[in-house]
């Protein structure tokens, strides 16, 4: 019984939900940059937030909203 339930377990990781990366794997030798596509969008999206974050602390600072009283932190 329980052994069947770590077999479901190994099933499910090695043929499910490690298919992607298997598929990527076989690609990968035949086009580095297509296999690279999943890096490049989770760059993208980091470089995306970056930029948002960075808007909205000129946003804050701006407005000056941003408590900059030397005591404002419990730790300084």
């Amino acid at each position: 019984m329980v052994k069947n339930f770590f077999e479901g377990i190994q099933w499910l990781f090695e043929k499910i939900l490690f298919l992607p990366h298997e598929i990527l794997r076989e690609v990968e030798l035949s086009s580095w940059w297509i296999a690279n596509c999943v890096n490049f969008f989770f760059l993208f999206i980091g470089i995306i937030a970056l930029i948002y974050w960075s808007k909205k602390l000129k946003d804050f600072d701006d407005k000056g909203e941003e408590d900059k009283d030397v005591t404002a932190h419990s730790f300084l």
